[in-house]
Parts: structure tokens; C-alpha cells; sequence
């Protein structure tokens, strides 16, 4: 099955009863298959926007709800992304990424789209996102997402590239064992009330109260890393004889894993909040670090960001990551 196919069988697994969308490549497939779907609650909306206010609003009633896009769409719904934030709404947003900005290269995959996932929307936010980097990955990490989301009280990203998005492999969904957790009764028990994106406590407006603000942001990011800790899912293929360790997800790791003979290779699944701590302790075995994306450095800024230590490069941009190109890259560095 293809990645986004399996996409959509996490979703329903993990009991999404919400659906709600609009067309977009490369994403467009995971609407196709559930549009199959007699059971589900699903809408082609009119656009990008209403399809993440219908998925908040289903949330608020009781849904385990989802959606998915790709860049131009994801900037579309970042308002909405903020309201989910602030009303602490669990949903689950799916990015399979294209070369963007813009329209830019529509077919072409990429892997570009970390920031906008983090700081897309304005204000502080803290969201949890997570990277597969094969098709039984598609799925296994679709179902954490809504784990993670349920857990959290906020919304959750699934970020995919192209690639492993419109990638088909053989795959037994049944031989794959994830817990699925209930629907939250903190998100069920709003009920009947006022639900505002203002900062509010208990539906009541707390626009001029500095001290409650301050208070309010220090439980949100307790609550978000507190959640966090129990999906600090990565991949660590060590290597004794080298000094060098690989740093890439997604596609990139995929294309890097022949090299494993030769250098350590670290792969980051869940991508936010930054996996620190791992980070930290691998990383001091290591005298070179070399962080491989599709994309201008976003996830290795963020890496020299906490290990406070040169951090070297390799992008491979413009939809295409070849080995050939990053074994001749990685001669280069001393």
C-alpha cells in the first residue's frame, strides 16, 4: 500500500470518526481512501480553512478528528492551528511536503516544512511533531499522533515528505501493535459553555491579566513536554569505528542507510519537541556532526541550537536526495 493510504488506516485505527479536507498534491491520496469509507464522518470541504475549523468543531463535540494537506494548505490553516492551541483541542494534522513556498514545485517532495510546523502559527506554542520514514511507519506513527494529541489536549502534526508519502511498500497492518488511547473526558467535559480563543479561564475572557498569562503558558508547556516524554521515539545505529554521526529523517534517512558501514547514524522520529536529552548524550561520542535534509538547514539549526557546537550541513534541495551526491559531499568535510 502506498504511504498515504496507510496514513489513513492509522487514522482509522486509532478511532478518527472526523474527517475533513481538501484535494491537494501530494497529500490528495489519504482523502481517496477514506473517502471509501461508509463509517466515517467525512467531508471534502470548500477549502483549506474550513477543513481545520471542521475538525476543531468535531473535536469540541466528541471526534477523534483529522486532516490533511501539503505546504500552501497548512499555511492556510495556521489560524485555525493557534485557536486548537489555545483552546487546548486535540486534532491531528497531516503535512506531506512538498517544494515550496508558494506553489512551487507541486509534485516534487521536500522536507521543508519544519518551522512552519512549529512556529507557523503566532504566538507560543508548543506542538508535538512526528516524522515516519516508511510506509509501516506512515501508519504506526498516524495512530501516536491521535495518542499523542489525546494526551496532550492539543493539536498534533504528522510530517511526511513526498516521498515516503507516495512511496508503495508491502505491509501487514495487522502484524503492527500500537495502543490506541480513549477519547479524552477532559475535551469531552467542555459540553455545553463558552469556548473562545481569547485567553480565557474557565470560558471567561482574561485579556488584562499579565500574571494569569504567565501562569496560564507555564501549564501549556509543562503539559505539552510532560506528554512529550512518553513519544521520544527515535533511531540510533551506532558505528564504533567512526567518529562521525549522521543526523536525517524521513526520505534522507532512508537513502543514507547504506553508509551505516562506514558512520553513526542518528534518525529523529519524533521531531518537536527537539529530542535534547538524546541528543546531548549521543552526541558527545562524536568529533563530527553532519545533520542531512532536504531543505536549508532548518532541523540542523535547531541541533547546533542545543548542543551549542558547530554542526556540519548537507542539503539536497529541489525535490531530488542522492547517495551519490551526499558520499561526495561528506569527503569534503575534514
Amino acid at each position: 500500500m502506498q504511504g498515504d493510504e496507510a496514513i489513513a488506516e492509522g487514522a482509522l485505527k486509532a478511532g478518527m470518526s472526523f474527517f475533513a479536507a481538501y484535494p491537494i498534491t501530494p497529500a490528495s491520496e489519504i482523502m481517496h481512501h477514506l473517502a471509501k469509507v461508509q463509517s466515517l464522518n467525512f467531508v471534502h470541504a470548500e477549502d483549506e480553512i474550513a477543513s481545520i475549523n471542521m475538525i476543531i468543531g468535531a473535536s469540541m463535540a466528541g471526534a477523534k478528528a483529522m486532516t490533511s494537506s501539503s505546504g500552501p494548505g497548512i499555511s492556510l490553516k495556521q489560524e485555525g492551528i493557534g485557536y486548537a492551541h489555545m483552546t487546548e483541542t486535540p486534532v491531528v494534522i497531516v503535512n506531506i511536503q512538498r517544494v515550496g513556498p508558494a506553489t512551487g514545485m507541486p509534485t516534487m517532495p521536500n522536507q521543508a516544512d519544519l518551522m512552519q510546523c512549529k512556529y507557523g502559527t503566532h504566538g507560543d506554542v508548543f506542538p508535538i511533531v512526528f516524522y515516519p520514514n516508511s510506509v509501516e511507519e506512515c501508519y504506526k506513527y498516524t495512530i501516536e499522533a491521535f495518542n499523542a494529541a489525546e494526551e496532550s489536549l492539543s493539536p498534533v502534526f504528522l510530517l511526511c515528505d513526498g516521498f515516503i508519502g507516495q512511496l508503495y511498500e508491502a505491509v501487514d497492518l495487522s502484524a503492527i501493535e500500537v495502543k490506541t488511547k480513549e477519547r479524552s473526558k477532559i475535551s469531552l467535559g467542555k459540553g455545553i459553555g463558552h469556548i473562545t480563543g481569547l485567553l480565557s479561564e474557565n470560558g471567561i475572557p482574561k485579556t488584562k491579566h499579565p500574571s494569569y498569562y504567565k501562569k496560564w503558558i507555564k501549564r501549556i508547556k509543562e503539559k505539552i513536554d510532560d506528554a512529550a516524554k512518553n513519544y521520544a521515539f527515535y533511531e540510533y545505529i551506532p558505528n564504533k569505528k567512526s567518529d562521525t554521526l549522521l543526523i536525517a529523517y524521513g526520505i534522507t534517512s532512508r537513502v543514507v542507510l547504506p553508509l551505516k558501514d562506514r558512520y553513526s547514524i542518528f534518525r529523529p522520529i519524533r521531531i518537536f519537541p527537539l529530542l535534547e536529552n538524546e541528543l546531548k548524550e549521543i552526541s558527545k561520542k562524536y568529533k563530527k556532526i553532519v545533520v542531512i535534509e532536504m531543505n536549508e538547514g532548518q532541523y540542523k539549526n535547531e541541533v547546533e541550537r542545543i548542543l551549542k557546537r558547530e554542526i556540519r550541513f548537507i542539503n539536497s534541495t529541489g525535490g531530488e536526495v542522492k547517495l551519490s551526491y551526499i558520499e561526495g559531499e561528506l569527503k569534503k568535510i575534514k
